[in-house]
C-alpha cells in the first residue's frame, strides 16, 4: 500500500509594523529620567532664582533721581524722592530714618552704584534680637536681588554676608558678632573687584569674595533694611573707588 501524500502549510509572511519604532523611555511618564512632580519642582525652582530678573525684565530699571557721590543727614522731615520702598512705614524721626520693622522692604536711594564703592552710614537697633541689615547691587525694588549684609540676624545668633538669598548655603557668616541694643554703629562696605568688605566700627567684620560680581543694571542699587526690630539710620555717605 503506497503511502499517502502529506499536507505542508502554506508559508506565512512576516508581517512588518509600518510604524516607525518608538525610542521613548520605558517608564512611562519621565523626561530625561524625571517624573513630572521632578520636572514641576525643578522649573519652580528656577523661576524662583530667575524672578528678580524676570521682574525687571518686566518693570524695567527702578527711577534715578541722585547721583554719585551722594551724602544725606536727614535732618528735615521728609524722605523725599531719592528715596523708595514697596512696603514699611519708613519714615524721617529726629534726623534719623526710623525703620519699624519692615518685613525685609528695603528703602532703596534712587541713585545707581559705581561698580567700585564705598558706603558708609550709622545705624542702631532698639531691640535686643539686633537684626540691622542693608542690601547692596540690588535692584531697587526686591528684597535679595543683590548682596544681604545681616548683623545680628535670627535673633541676634547669626551676622552673615548673602548673594541673592540671605538663607543661602554660600553665604558668609560670623556667629559671634552680636548687636547692642542701643548702640551706634559705624558701617563701612567696600567693593572693588569681586571683593565685598564690610567694616564696623573702622574694623574688617566680615568679607565675601564673589568670583561673579553682581553688577550692571538690574545690580546697582543701594537700600537700607531690616525685618521686625526698630532701626535708626542716620549720616549716609557714598563714595567711588
Amino acid at each position: 500500500m503506497g503511502e499517502q501524500a502529506r499536507a505542508f502549510p502554506e508559508p506565512v509572511e512576516a508581517q512588518v509594523d509600518p510604524r516607525p519604532a518608538s525610542h521613548e523611555p520605558r517608564e512611562a511618564g519621565r523626561v530625561l529620567g524625571l517624573t513630572r512632580l521632578q520636572l514641576g519642582v525643578l522649573a519652580g525652582i528656577v523661576v524662583a532664582v530667575q524672578l528678580p530678573f524676570l521682574l525687571y525684565l518686566v518693570r524695567g530699571e527702578a527711577p534715578v533721581t541722585a547721583t554719585v557721590p551722594f551724602s544725606d543727614d536727614f535732618e528735615r522731615q521728609q524722605l523725599g524722592e531719592n528715596y523708595f520702598a514697596t512696603g514699611g512705614h519708613w519714615r524721617i524721626e529726629n534726623g534719623a530714618v526710623h525703620s519699624p520693622g519692615v518685613k525685609n522692604n528695603p528703602l532703596w536711594l534712587q541713585a545707581r552704584l559705581p561698580e567700585e564703592v564705598a558706603i558708609e552710614f550709622d545705624v542702631r537697633s532698639e531691640s535686643k534680637d539686633g537684626d540691622i541689615k542693608c542690601e547692596l547691587f540690588g535692584n531697587g525694588f526686591d528684597h535679595s536681588s543683590g548682596y544681604v549684609i545681616v548683623f545680628g540676624g535670627w535673633s541676634n545668633t547669626i551676622s552673615a554676608i548673602a548673594r541673592l538669598d540671605e538663607h543661602g548655603r554660600d553665604r558668609v557668616e560670623n556667629r559671634t558678632l552680636k548687636v547692642e541694643k542701643g548702640r551706634t554703629y559705624r558701617f563701612r562696605v567696600e567693593r572693588r573687584g569681586g571683593a565685598l568688605r564690610w567694616y564696623l566700627d573702622g574694623s574688617l567684620a566680615m568679607e565675601l569674595d564673589d568670583k561673579n560680581p553682581l553688577r550692571g543694571t538690574g545690580h546697582d542699587r543701594f537700600g537700607f533694611s531690616s525685618w521686625d526690630s526698630d532701626l535708626f539710620f542716620d549720616n549716609l555717605k557714598i563714595e567711588p573707588l
